[in-house]
């Protein structure tokens, strides 16, 4: 029996090493730091009880990823319906979204006319094969259709 409660000891702390390993490089959403320890073949219930200590105790942070990830995306000139699915992906709930993005863009309208100026320039009147293909381009940016179509218009 100790040498159980050991050895459950021992797993304990390596699953926290790593996992802190990881949380000094980056933050890192609660499920992506599972899905990370996890494929370092330790047992998932393990992983999750020591994540939510690390949760408790303020180590990891779903909200601060977010923030952090947002801010990160919106500098690479990313929209809010593109940061909104990568986060999802990562397990990140929308209210994390609304509160991260809320301060860092601004403005989506400021941030969509500074992507389209770094690509395409100033430009005059464009046909409508030129504008669509320029929508295509902002709409896999993450950019809403009503936003863009305010653009051109």
């Amino acid at each position: 029996m100790p040498d159980e409660l050991t050895e459950a000891l021992e797993n304990f702390k390596a699953i926290k090493e790593v996992c802190l390993r990881y949380l000094m490089r980056r933050e890192h959403s609660y499920q992506e730091l599972l899905d990370k320890v996890a494929t370092k073949g330790f047992n998932r219930q393990d992983i999750t009880s020591v994540v939510d200590q690390l949760a408790e105790q303020g180590l990891q942070s779903d909200a601060r990823f977010a923030e952090s990830y947002a801010r990160s995306r919106v500098h690479k000139g990313f929209g809010p319906l593109r940061i909104k699915a990568e986060l999802r992906q990562r397990g990140v709930s929308d209210c994390c979204f609304e509160m991260a993005v809320e301060d860092i863009a601004g403005s989506w309208e400021a941030l969509l006319d500074e992507v389209y100026v770094k690509k395409y320039g100033i430009d005059g009147v464009l046909d409508i094969k030129e504008q669509l293909r320029r929508s295509r381009f902002l709409q896999q940016r993450g950019f809403p259709s009503e936003m863009i179509r305010q653009l051109f218009y």
